[in-house]
């Protein structure tokens, strides 16, 4: 819990950079008017960065200027933005609608925990489990037809309640949709180490996006990952072993329910959506158990680097890469909406079974939208990263 005078301090930095008008990305840094990173909240300052840096370029030495900004107080009016987002105008008719949204991917005993939190905290049974549409042999072997008959079968409670909607993409278009339905709030239940995230991020564009009174984001419990029982099962264990040929894990992450004839069946699957014969590395399908490869080929710039389309697998928004962090990035969509994401969240984004860079072969139709976003990536510099950092120069 934040101490009164923290609290003090970091509103102190918010109406600083709020009069000076400064946008902030949600997680302490703050931009410009042009989309340029100018600062960031350090110990309830603004600390500024130079005003003549380039992007994805070595900033220049800082001026004593420069340097003396880090103590002024601007009044200068908050300016307004360029572009404003506002949610239809719905009538609110219904009451919370207490959702999930992950991965299953595969669906494990752990999910059981979760699905059993969010019917037991939904306000009269209002309740939906939204898997992700993620999809590709790394993180997410299973397609989502597959993904949904496999929890349907092993979690038979709530089949009901389990939504395969292609609309569905995103956090965002869940929500969306639940504002569309006339709900006054949401409550949104994940494990432990993602309520940080999800806090931010769906509260970061409420009255843009979407419009709730309230906004809960409630944990399904804490993980033991060294645990061999419900709380220490993940997903990630179930890739983990299924990569290696361990069937006798892999059986300890589904339900006693499950016969071992399914259960092999959907062992089998993910080790060929996996394509293991590729043989991938711990940390490129189960980064939480090799974390260190992973921060060693990102120190190393051999993945997720500036400009590249990466998916948080946690929300499901796919964006460009426009700034990396030590252990982050920050992200933006082609609908220039800023997210950030741990470089333990996120893999190269894939979209209509393919990666974005290769396009299939419906979205080369002359004439439609998608065929101009096509020939737009085919040309030398195009980018809508470069295009939400850029939008404001041009007069």
């Amino acid at each position: 819990m934040k101490t009164f005078f923290q609290f003090i301090t970091e509103s102190n930095a918010v109406q600083q950079a709020t009069r000076m008008g400064l946008k902030s990305d949600g997680h302490g840094g703050w931009y410009d008017n042009k989309g340029e990173f100018v600062a960031k909240t350090e110990k309830g300052q603004l600390k500024f960065y130079n005003k003549r840096q380039k992007i994805q370029q070595q900033d220049p030495p800082q001026s004593d200027k420069e340097k003396k900004l880090s103590g002024t107080t601007s009044t200068a009016p908050a300016q307004e933005p360029t572009v404003t987002l506002e949610p239809p105008k719905i009538e609110k008719t219904k009451g919370v609608l207490t959702v999930a949204f992950g991965r299953f991917n595969p669906p494990t005993t752990g999910h059981q925990k979760l699905l059993d939190t969010v019917a037991s905290t939904s306000d009269e049974d209002d309740y939906i489990i939204v898997p992700s549409r993620s999809n590709d042999p790394k993180k997410n072997p299973l397609d989502t037809k597959t993904k949904v008959s496999v929890m349907k079968k092993m979690f038979p409670k709530h089949s009901g309640k389990i939504v395969d909607d292609e609309n569905n993409r995103t956090i965002f278009d869940v929500l969306k949709k639940a504002h569309t339905d006339g709900y006054a709030g949401v409550r949104i239940v994940g494990g432990s180490d993602r309520v940080s995230e999800f806090e931010k991020l769906t509260n970061n564009y409420n009255k843009k996006l979407y419009d709730f009174d309230s906004i809960e984001i409630a944990s399904a419990g804490d993980r033991d990952p060294d645990s061999d029982n419900v709380e220490g099962m993940s997903a990630s264990k179930q890739r983990k072993a299924a990569a290696e040929g361990d069937f006798e894990s892999f059986m300890k992450g589904v339900p006693s329910s499950m016969k071992e004839r399914e259960a092999k069946n959907l062992y089998n699957m993910i080790r060929k959506g996996m394509n293991v014969k590729e043989g991938w590395d711990l940390w490129e399908i189960a980064p939480k158990f090799d974390w260190k490869n992973l921060r060693e080929n990102y120190i190393t710039k051999k993945i997720f680097n500036v400009g590249q389309v990466v998916e948080n697998l946690n929300s499901g928004l796919i964006g460009r890469i426009i700034r990396r962090g030590t252990n982050y990035l920050i992200c933006v969509t082609e609908d220039n909406l800023m997210f950030k994401s741990w470089i333990k969240d996120v893999s190269e984004a894939v979209v209509n079974g393919t990666h974005k860079q290769g396009v299939p072969p419906d979205d080369r139709l002359v004439g439609t939208d998608k065929h101009l976003k096509y020939v737009q990536s085919m040309v030398p510099g195009y980018s809508y990263g470069k295009q939400f950092i850029n939008k404001y120069r041009k007069k």
